[in-house]
């Protein structure tokens, strides 16, 4: 009896012990409460979203975001909040686009938008035959003979297959970025792009186009076609391959303006010179208030920093919040951002963006050497209890992409990204589209991975 008693009380010990919870386990859990119970991430979006709205860089809109972010980050007691001028892209939209698949005498009308740098069409329009393509090695098949003259459209779909869709994005996304470019080269009139969505919507998505190195007289217009548009347009020009299309835009582009990245830091305790950087962009596309993209990773940033130092954490390392402006069409804020760090001989050893959406936390898509690597994945066993599961090699961030400290970890948060496309660059991206607590969630994921980076630190390369 008396064995059975100790032996009992031996598992008992056991199972206490095994269910203790760390220092780090229990600062995690209470950065979760936090967010869940008191953030103000969501109160700071509705504001962006609905008392300022779209945030195209050089806008009044863009400018008023500064402002505002700059005036809620100095309420948080930070050691430091201040501005980074950078002289930033100002193109605008001008009166809203129409066009019309033109079938003999019958004109259906389909919803566009112009592509971000795009020109204008003529003042009446612009009316050409249309050929249909999947893609630029497509295009270039054709050759000249077939498109001068013509509008070309784009029609690669996002592939569907894909789990992660980012992936789909990926490769159909040059045909937006580039096609105007390409088209121009074999002497096309204009282009029209299949939107980067999975669903079939009436919505246009729009999104940064480039014409590359071509002089200004051989820029042609370009705009995006809802998916329902490019599915009709498809159909009709299987059944009259000599159909018409006919569209007008009023974009321009205007001289640069002077706008800001917004920052807050908590100085280091330990290592001040070794700065953790976390951060999205403030700036949006004018087609809607931007909540997903990249609302949602703003404020997110925001209430990471909020959260620690209403914790009263002193963090080993500088963590510095970035608000960078210009991702959308020209990345000029994290290129003005890295072109100071460099000046200030500054050391970045971490940095991590959220710009894919206010959905659920999935994970990290990560940019390290494999000793790092294999040091975030050993986090994992703190996120499972939160539904956070996915530590991968991947693209981290476009504006945290331009730093090029020495030693540098960088990670983007990784939401769940199947409803990501169906927003995106869209005039659907609203502050309705926001689930809170999906956007806490996010917040307080974040948090966590920065503390764990700050305690333990980075794996520096080897010497040797």
């Amino acid at each position: 009896m008396k064995k059975t008693i100790l032996l009992t009380a031996l598992v008992l010990n056991g199972l206490t012990a095994s269910f203790a919870q760390s220092n780090d386990e229990k600062n995690i859990k209470l950065f979760y409460k936090k967010a869940l119970t008191e953030a103000k991430c969501y109160s700071w979006l509705e504001y962006l979203s609905n008392d300022i709205g779209s945030r195209l860089s050089g806008s009044k809109g863009a400018a008023e975001a500064v402002e505002y972010t700059k005036r809620q980050l100095e309420t948080l007691g930070l050691d430091k909040v201040y501005l980074q001028e950078v002289m930033v892209p100002h193109w605008v939209r001008g009166e809203k686009e129409t066009a019309f698949i033109v079938d003999g005498k019958v004109k259906t009308a389909v919803p566009i938008c112009a592509l971000g740098g795009s020109v204008a069409t003529p003042k009446t329009g612009l009316t050409a035959e249309i050929i249909e393509v999947q893609g630029i090695k497509e295009l270039n098949e054709l050759g000249a003979d077939k498109v001068k003259g013509k509008i070309v459209f784009y029609n690669r779909p996002m592939n569907p297959e894909n789990i992660e869709t980012f992936t789909s994005y990926g490769a159909c996304v040059d045909q937006r970025y580039a096609g105007a470019k390409e088209a121009a080269k074999l002497g096309a009139v204009g282009t029209i792009v299949r939107s980067m969505n999975l669903r079939l919507d009436d919505f246009p998505h729009t999104g940064a186009q480039s014409y590359g190195d071509l002089p200004k007289e051989q820029y042609i217009p370009t705009a995006a076609i809802s998916t329902n548009g490019a599915e009709l347009l498809s159909k009709t020009l299987k059944v009259n391959p000599a159909v018409k299309f006919y569209f007008k835009q009023s974009c321009e582009t205007l001289p640069d303006v002077l706008s800001h990245n917004v920052v807050g830091e908590l100085t280091g305790s330990v290592n001040p010179s070794n700065i953790m950087v976390v951060g999205g962009h403030l700036d949006s596309w004018d087609l809607a208030d931007g909540s997903h993209d990249d609302g949602a990773g703003v404020v997110q940033s925001m209430e990471a920093i909020r959260i620690l130092k209403n914790l009263n954490y002193k963090p080993k390392n500088t963590i510095r919040v970035v608000l960078f402006m210009n991702e959308e069409n020209g990345g000029k804020g994290g290129a003005k951002y890295e072109e100071l760090s460099k000046q200030n001989n500054e050391n970045h050893i971490f940095a991590l963006e959220s710009d894919s959406g206010g959905f659920s936390p999935r994970g990290f898509s990560i940019e390290a050497d494999d000793a790092n690597l294999k040091k975030i994945q050993g986090f994992k066993d703190f996120f499972e209890p939160y539904l956070v599961h996915s530590f991968t090699i991947g693209h981290a961030g476009s504006d945290i992409n331009h730093l090029t400290s020495k030693a540098i970890v960088k990670a983007g948060l990784k939401p769940d990204s199947q409803r990501y496309f169906d927003y995106h660059h869209a005039a659907n991206d609203k502050f309705d589209a926001i689930n809170k607590r999906e956007l806490e969630l996010g917040a307080a994921t974040m948090t966590s991975l920065l503390y764990l980076i700050d305690q333990t630190g980075i794996v520096l390369p080897s010497a040797n």
